[in-house]
């Protein structure tokens, strides 16, 4: 099982690089690059990645400015959220199970850059 924890990743408040996905969709400061090696959350990022050509992502103007992505974890189930803030939801996933460390994080995704939110 990953190790990782909150107080870690608040360490980062800005990023020395960027980190390009592999889908080229945006890329990533070195706390989400620090949370998905440390975290074993490589498919968290993929999700993210995976949403960015559908429909109610691309053709959104709100969501091309900024993305709001949330996993709440319960049970090594989990729910993946991507909202316009924090109170206007766009789509949900159910994840069957996942072993990721913490029981919830909060990613923005603004200027084609995926962040923790203390990077913002």
């Amino acid at each position: 099982m990953p190790e990782l924890t909150e107080s870690e990743l608040k360490q980062f408040i800005g990023t020395t690089a960027y980190h390009r996905h592999w889908l080229g969709a945006f890329v990533l400061t070195d706390g989400v690059q620090y949370l998905a090696e440390k975290g074993q959350a490589h498919w968290l990022i993929d999700a993210i990645g995976s949403y960015q050509p559908d429909v109610r992502v691309k053709d959104d103007p709100m969501l091309q400015d900024f993305q709001v992505w949330e996993l709440a974890v319960k049970n090594h189930s989990a729910v993946l959220t991507l909202s316009r803030d924090t109170d206007d939801p766009v789509l949900t996933q159910k994840i069957e199970y996942t072993d990721f460390p913490l029981p919830h994080i909060k990613l923005y995704l603004t200027q084609k850059v995926l962040m923790l939110t203390n990077e913002y």
